[in-house]
């Protein structure tokens, strides 16, 4: 009883401990941490000692019981031994159920705060209540890969949401991407089945360049919208929190009054902006870092930057339903905002990473039919069918109870009848377990007059049943075009050279073909660009009339940072032995103070000097050339330096990093001698560059700034050398590298 109390004591004082902490200056943000707490426990601990499954302490776990002859020869090991048995059962059941779709993910705790409450269209208390704190737990995922493939592969991205509200967990089962394949949800076995690895041999691996996934697409004209954003730059995200994420699905929100509104969800980064890869950098993240995304996410919220997202809603009236030439309740039409305005009500902050991956991250499950009162389904078709996939998948993975498991509980009370079933963690006390009883135990809203319940608008329903879509659903192809027109040249670059890559890939004739001939229904020029670069005859003439509508809040281009920041972003400095101490200092400081994240890479991770021959001014790199690559940064900086810069000149892989970081198109700089190794070494065409020794002047080329000045002048983050390389890291990219053909120019 006494080791029972302190336990609970224990558990006490730590769940207080966690209540008064501070994160990010909210204090309520640890509601559901301390929720979480008597299922949390501290392997470090150093009171610790080792204990069975039943809680009996283990004095040897690293040998099996065996029998022994007298000359001490081992015999053979004993069944016995229940401790052994125990440890390889308990491993050998460790696995549960992967997710057929969404498998490859990570995930993080964080807090909704409301700023326009929204009582005209609501009466959901997260909607209205701008005194709350809501804790969230937000997954990220790609959809078609296994749960071992890589981050960075071209895919739809999974953004679901997860708010423990006081009534109740409401789910948002999100994308990165606003529309969908597929408008009914019984082809969504088809639509993934098409995309994953083909049956006949398993390949290929989280990739949708493949026969059975384009033959899919060109069978399916309502795919074709669908099909144009996954082939942009939406599909290989930089980071997950330089991502939007969209509900995708069409909502309802219900008033006081009853009053029903048609909604969608959106939310958007509100510090970093939206940014992407480039597709070649892309695939060598897969190999040389899989884990991109996830380190990124974690290792931001680690350093303190956590990553904020503005929380929108876009509204039509049922009045309005009918007065677009789409469909509202269809998946595969985005509401244009230049129609429908996004209107930002709240926003969302990701500030606490997981204690254990398994427990949190691969347990937690989501349902677009977790509402709470004031919210509601629409007759969306896609909508309509995930509301049930989704808790039956959620089933087959973690059992009848997922639900009780910590990671889903809503902190809000619970309590119904349903009962037992496996792993029913739950004990109710009392002699009823059933509605109506005796003691009108545990009544429904409707027995006991509770006003606070989620309740249904009654809504007319009337017709024929017959398997058909309303008629706005057979139009496939205008958002297409809408969505094509919408971007900057070098996204729709970015299209055509994707699409070439993917049909590449798939070796019968009959499907690359029948792609290029439904790409004239979008725009002349992609279809004769990526016919010919997959070697079939371009289509001469469009499959039908163009409109040359454009519509806002498509292209990436328009959702720059809130203001210029390099915050978070990660910043490469090679050097070497013979490097200008001094600059470098200045160099990392005012990166850091600026929020960046200064790597010096060199020829080893030993220390390197800035006087060799004396072993002064010591710095040790993170990484040696080897073993990172430009890839995994988005800016690189060459130290000044003599003897540095002739060492790099003569080191091929010092080289490459920096011409690959311009083919990718990202921010370089050099300063003094440096500038004579990117002249000499890096041969980077059309780029002008300070040669002027001492001269002092700042050169911005194509994003690559150079000076030649002296470590007294290397400036600051806001001004000088170093606040011109600012600037163009926080544009993310230099574009006109790429469009006036440099780029292309150079081997990496």
């Amino acid at each position: 009883m006494t080791s029972t109390l302190n336990r609970l004591q224990e558990s006490l004082s730590s769940a207080a401990s966690a209540a008064t902490s501070k994160f990010n200056d909210v204090t309520t943000t640890n509601e559901k941490t301390i929720e979480m707490w008597p299922n949390t426990v501290d392997a470090a601990k150093k009171s610790n000692r080792m204990t069975s499954d039943a809680g009996v302490k283990i004095h040897d776990t690293d040998h099996w019981l065996k029998a022994q002859d007298p000359q001490g020869r081992q015999g053979p090991s004993l069944l016995e031994d229940h401790l052994a048995r125990e440890k390889i059962h308990r491993f050998d059941h460790e696995r549960i159920p992967e997710r057929v779709v969404h498998a490859r993910g990570t995930g993080a705790h964080g807090y909704f705060k409301l700023t326009q409450p929204i009582p005209e269209l609501s009466s959901a208390g997260i909607l209205n209540d701008t005194s709350r704190h809501t804790p969230m737990f937000v997954r990220f995922s790609t959809v078609l890969g296994s749960k071992g493939s890589a981050d960075t592969v071209r895919d739809v991205r999974g953004f679901a949401l997860k708010f423990y509200t006081e009534e109740g967990n409401w789910d948002i089962v999100g994308n990165n991407i606003p529309v969908f394949f597929i408008q009914d949800a019984i082809k969504f076995p088809d639509v993934i089945h098409a995309g994953k690895p083909e049956p006949h041999n398993e390949m290929p691996q989280a990739q949708s360049a493949h026969n059975n996934f384009w033959d899919f697409q060109g069978l399916h004209p309502e795919a074709t919208h669908m099909f144009t954003w996954t082939m942009s730059d939406r599909a290989i995200p930089r980071s997950y929190r330089m991502m939007q994420g969209f509900g995708v699905n069409t909502f309802t929100l219900i008033n006081k009054e009853g009053e029903v509104n048609f909604i969608k969800f959106v939310w958007t980064p509100a510090e970093l902006g939206v940014h992407s890869l480039v597709w070649d950098e892309a695939l060598k993240l897969a190999g040389q870092l899989p884990d991109f995304h996830r380190k990124d996410l974690m290792d931001a919220i680690d350093a303190g930057v956590y990553p904020k997202w503005k929380f929108g809603i876009q509204v039509v009236s049922p009045a309005d339903q009918d007065k677009f030439d789409f469909d509202i309740l269809d998946a595969t039409k985005l509401w244009p905002e230049d129609q429908i305005p996004v209107r930002y009500i709240g926003e969302f902050t990701l500030d606490r990473n997981v204690d254990e991956f398994f427990a949190e991250t691969e347990q937690v499950a989501f349902c677009t039919s977790h509402i709470v009162p004031g919210i509601g389904f629409s007759d969306d078709p896609l909508l309509q069918g995930r509301n049930f996939s989704y808790q039956d998948t959620q089933i087959t993975r973690l059992g009848v109870n997922w639900e009780q498991l910590p990671i889903n509980r809503p902190v809000c009370p619970v309590m119904n009848f349903n009962r037992d079933g496996a792993m029913n963690t739950r004990i109710h006390k009392g002699t009823v377990n059933y509605w109506p009883n005796r003691f009108e135990a545990t009544p429904d809203g409707r027995s006991s007059g509770d006003t606070g319940c989620l309740r249904d608008p009654a809504t007319p329903v009337v017709g024929n049943k017959n398997r058909l879509l309303a008629p706005k659903f057979k139009e496939h192809f205008s958002q297409a075009e809408l969505f094509y027109n919408s971007l900057s040249a070098p996204e729709q670059s970015h299209i055509k050279a994707a699409l070439a890559f993917e049909l590449s890939h798939c070796d019968d004739p009959v499907v690359y073909t029948r792609i290029v001939e439904r790409l004239a229904v979008i725009n002349m020029d992609l279809a004769t660009s990526v016919a010919t670069a997959v070697g079939v005859d371009p289509p001469s003439e469009p499959a039908r009339k163009f409109h040359g509508r454009k519509a806002p809040g498509i292209s990436q281009t328009e959702f720059a940072p809130s203001k210029p920041t390099i915050a978070t972003r990660r910043i490469a400095i090679l050097a070497a032995d013979g490097f200008d101490a001094a600059a470098l200092k200045t160099i990392k400081a005012a990166l850091s103070a600026a929020g960046a994240l200064p790597f010096v890479i060199g020829p080893r991770r030993g220390p390197i000097y800035a006087d060799a021959a004396a072993k002064t001014g010591a710095e040790t790199p993170e990484y040696h050339f080897d073993a990172a690559r430009s890839t995994m940064f988005d800016a690189v900086i060459v130290a000044p330096g003599a003897a540095s810069a002739l060492t790099l000149k003569s080191n091929g892989r010092a080289v490459h990093w920096v011409r690959e970081a311009f083919g990718h198109l990202k921010a370089i700089a050099a300063l003094d001698d440096g500038v004579a190794f990117v002249q000499e070494a890096c041969v980077l065409p059309g780029i002008e560059l300070a040669l002027e020794k001492g001269a002092g002047k700042v050169v911005e080329s194509y994003g690559v700034v150079t000076a030649w000045s002296g470590a007294a002048d290397v400036g600051t983050a806001s001004a000088g050398w170093l606040g011109e390389f600012v600037k163009v890291v926080g544009m993310h990219r230099c574009w006109a590298r790429e469009t006036d053909g440099l780029a292309a120019k150079v081997a990496f």
